[in-house]
């Protein structure tokens, strides 16, 4: 029988964690994701599994580097200067292949910022802030549900690519409140379960096996571009395989929005508010950011007349947006930045504005 309950979203994002059979969590407090830090203390040990507050968001990143690198089911979480903090330890990760999920409550920025709700990490997330030639994989969830699932299948996600899976909500889905249905719980993830889905593990052989060695040091240039192209080779998979979205009326749509995150939310509210006035629009909404779901644009019907970016930042996703029009349609920008929200009156104004 499915359990409901009515969850603040930094709490629903660690039991989805937990259910979702992450064993380790290392952690750094950084408002406004805080709450997730607390619950994993309180409630990971009551599961079997290993809590440990960090001296710093460089110690957390590299203690789930060794965790996960030994098979450990492993989840972090942080808010933007907390994860450019973590950035080299990211490129680490998607170096040795080794799956870690991460959640990134996003504030304003740039540097300390504030802690009110932000989007401008999107190319800090999407582009890869570390060195090197490598992708996160990047879920970007629209409630607090959705945002449970996510990191569910990203454990999933993260064996399965042996990759880093980053989910990017922002600061008003972590402190917001909404009913959920809790996911089932992977009763299964165990060392015997590791011992046989992760071969790579570094477990100690006790001469029963080969050994395995994980490293991120190629001195020599042909073993380290036979190693980038290796694991291009995946990334190149889950271009096919992982990209997805919401379509909300294309047909017939004199202006296509695109949003993610809660600012989609925001947009829904200002669609009805512009049917109202008879003005026809439509909503793709990426669900996920890397891989970008450019074939989403494909369904843009014939009457639309322009695309419009709607983002908590100076425009970003709108390069994305670009590309992926292949210069078929003008794009416009309805923003807000600096921890400031869109309002749904204020879309339907500057809307009306760009008509």
């Amino acid at each position: 029988m499915e359990e409901r309950r009515l969850m603040k979203g930094n709490e629903a994002f660690g039991l989805a964690a937990i259910l979702g059979g992450a064993r380790y969590y290392f952690g750094y407090p950084i408002t406004p994701q805080n709450e997730v830090t607390e619950f994993m203390s309180r409630e990971l040990p009551n599961y079997g599994g290993f809590f440990l507050q960090a001296e710093s968001e460089l110690a957390a990143i590299n203690m789930a580097y060794g965790a996960s690198a030994a098979g450990g089911r492993v989840f972090i979480s942080s808010s933007s200067p907390g994860l450019a903090l973590m950035q080299e330890g990211l490129s680490g990760l998607a170096s040795i292949e080794a799956p870690v999920v991460v959640l990134n409550v996003m504030r304003g920025g740039p540097g300390i910022g504030n802690i009110q709700p932000g989007q401008a990490d999107y190319y800090q997330v999407t582009r890869g802030g570390g060195n090197g030639d490598y992708h996160l994989i990047v879920f970007a969830p629209a409630s607090i549900q959705e945002a449970m699932d996510m990191i569910v299948e990203g454990f999933e996600i993260a064996d399965r690519y042996t990759n880093p899976v980053l989910i990017a909500a922002d600061g008003m889905l972590g402190q917001m409140m909404e009913p959920v249905t809790l996911p089932s719980m992977d009763k299964e993830y165990s060392l015997e379960k590791i011992l046989k889905t992760k071969p790579w593990a570094l477990t100690g052989h006790k001469n029963k096996r080969e050994r395995n060695v994980i490293k991120s040091v190629y001195l020599k240039q042909e073993l380290l571009e036979e190693h980038v192209l290796k694991i291009f080779e995946k990334y190149d998979k889950a271009v096919k395989e992982l990209p997805s979205f919401e379509e909300v009326d294309l047909k017939d749509a004199e202006i296509v929005y695109v949003a993610f995150g809660t600012t989609s939310r925001m947009v829904k509210e200002a669609m009805e508010l512009l049917k109202e006035k008879g003005v026809k629009t439509g909503l793709i909404r990426p669900k996920t950011l890397w891989p970008f779901p450019r074939e989403a644009f494909d369904g843009i019907d014939k009457s639309t007349k322009m695309v419009v970016s709607c983002e908590l930042s100076m425009g970003q996703m709108i390069d994305d947006v670009k590309l992926s029009l292949k210069g078929r349609l003008p794009v416009s920008l309805i923003n807000r930045t600096g921890g400031m929200l869109l309002t749904p009156g204020e879309i339907v104004e500057r809307t009306l504005k760009l008509l």
